[in-house]
Order: structure tokens, then C-alpha cells, then sequence
């Protein structure tokens, strides 16, 4: 959710009742992050976290800066995911806030909650944007975790309606994440063409790119994913694919609309996407759903 997770999106999910999340990687100064929290809270009283995604970036980024402003603006709740929060727990721990770790292993879920963390988020490999290496389902990785943990896991990866949430809460989860679904959302700012590409993605309708380097990464299948996958495939290196797969890139296409002219992230549940919804409808008939099916 680079790009687009800023404070108008995340202050339409925390409204309607659940757990919004700013991404801090989508802000090249900390104090811009610092401007886009304050936005943030003047658009909702409600409690929300702030993303550290932790993994090597082509544009230099010096997270303690940008950790340090989530404080200082008073976030209740921080997200890490991408590389180990090791170097950070014991910081965020005496700050008092709360700290879930998003993991596409078990044993990274398994190393977070001995650091300290208060709840974890397992994904599956239906997951988009950076699903891991191992290809393992979320449901199965959702309950080898509920098995090895004693601390709140969240599900993540092929998360849509309530079905998904109903099925999830039945194994034990705390809850589900989406992001797929609220890039279909009125209230996220990525591109109207955007919008209208995920909801005529079929489950089918994604790849796998960037696998030979370690940094699997599921997006839409366009002409331009397509074009990447076959660089790969032919033996580019990471630095010629860069320019091709760059965070700037992707920030354009979802500002023209352009769909063949970079990567977009998404995931397998854009199958179960079928409309382009205000962000409280959504999650109203998520639970809605979900309730039903429980009861």
C-alpha cells in the first residue's frame, strides 16, 4: 500500500470502525510523515498505526528519523514487517506503544513475539505486494502460527469479504488484514483506471516477479509485469530490473493511470472483487457477512 495508504484512506478505515495504517515509506522526509499523522488526526479521533516496512530501499532511508516522528506525533500502534524490528524493540517497548510484526514465515513470526511484540500478522502466498519465498497458503500458515504462538495472529492474503474474515475467526485469528480491497476502494487516491484494473483482475490475474532475487513480489498481470518477468527470466540483474520495478515509478502510474507503464501490486482476492466501494460499505458488509456466516 506504498503510495497509497495516506491519511485520507487510513482515516476512512479507522471511521468505520477498524484498524487503519499509514505507510511510512510512502514519505521521502520524515517530516512529511510527521505533516501526513497530523492530517491524520484531524480527520479521526480513532486509534491507528503507522507502517515501517522495513526491507532494503533504493532510496536511502534512515528509519529511526521517521520511528522517532510516529512517537512524537503520539501513534499508538506501529507496524514492522520487511526484515527482522530486532534493532528497534527495545526502543518502541519504552515508548508504550503497541507493536505487530507482519511475517511471511512462522519462524519470523515465532523470533518477533520472543522480541517483544504484542500481536504478529501472517501472510499467505496469495498475498500482493511481497508475499516471501516459501509458497505456502495463508491458510495453512495461518494455523501453523495459531499453533506455535500465544500471542494475537492476524491473518493476511487473499482477504476480501467476510467469508474471509468468518473462516479466519473460525480458526482462532484475531482478526484479518486487506489491502487489495481498499485499493477498490472510492477513498484510496490511486487512479480511477487503477481502481478499474483490479476489479477486472480474475483470481488468476496476477504473477510472480522478482523470485530469482529473493524479493517475490505478486502484481497484476500486464503487458508491462510481463515484460519484467521475461528480463528476469533472460537473466537481468537486480540493477537492471530496478529501474523497472522502482517505488517512484509505481507512485506515477498510480497517479496518471497509466497500467503498462509499472508494476502494481495485487493480490489473488482481487478475484473477489467486483465493485468500487466507499471504505464503510466495505468493511459494513465484511462484517455484516461475517457475522451471518458465524451465527
Amino acid at each position: 500500500m506504498q503510495w497509497l495508504s495516506g491519511a485520507r484512506l487510513t482515516a476512512a478505515v479507522c471511521n468505520a470502525g477498524a484498524l487503519g495504517v499509514i505507510s511510512a515509506a510512502s514519505f521521502f522526509t520524515a517530516d512529511e510523515l510527521r505533516q501526513e499523522i497530523r492530517i491524520l488526526k484531524s480527520l479521526t479521533d480513532k486509534p491507528f498505526a503507522v507502517n515501517f516496512t522495513l526491507m532494503p530501499s533504493r532510496r536511502p532511508i534512515v528509519w529511526e528519523e521517521y520511528i522517532n516522528v510516529a512517537l512524537e506525533e503520539g501513534t499508538p500502534i506501529i507496524e514492522t514487517s520487511g526484515r527482522s524490528p530486532e534493532p528497534y524493540m527495545a526502543w518502541l517497548k519504552a515508548s508504550g506503544v503497541k507493536i505487530i510484526h507482519k511475517a511471511s514465515r512462522v519462524r519470523d513470526a515465532l523470533t518477533a513475539a520472543r522480541l517483544g511484540a504484542d500481536a504478529v500478522i501472517i501472510i499467505g502466498y496469495e498475498a500482493g505486494g511481497h508475499p516471501g519465498m516459501d509458497e505456502v497458503g495463508t491458510m495453512v500458515q495461518l494455523n501453523a502460527a495459531l499453533s506455535a504462538l500465544s500471542i494475537p495472529v492476524i491473518a493476511g492474503g487473499g482477504f476480501a469479504d467476510g467469508r474471509g474474515l468468518a473462516a479466519a475467526l473460525a480458526c482462532g485469528a484475531a482478526g484479518i488484514i486487506m489491502g487489495t480491497r481498499f485499493m477498490a476502494s472510492e477513498e484510496c487516491p490511486a487512479h480511477r483506471n487503477i481502481k478499474e484494473l483490479i476489479v477486472a483482475t480474475p483470481a488468476n490475474g496476477t504473477i510472480l516477479i522478482e523470485r530469482s532475487y529473493r524479493n517475490t513480489a505478486r502484481v497484476i498481470h500486464t503487458p508491462f509485469a510481463e515484460k519484467v518477468l521475461q528480463n528476469e527470466l533472460s537473466g537481468a540483474t537486480l540493477e537492471d530490473i530496478i529501474p523497472l520495478v522502482a517505488g517512484e515509478r509505481i507512485k506515477r502510474c498510480y497517479e496518471t493511470g497509466d497500467t503498462n507503464d509499472a508494476i502494481i501490486y495485487c493480490g489473488q482476492s482481487a478475484g473477489l472483487i467486483d465493485s468500487i466501494l466507499p471504505v464503510g460499505e466495505i468493511i459494513e458488509r465484511t462484517i455484516a457477512q461475517s457475522v451471518s456466516l458465524l451465527k
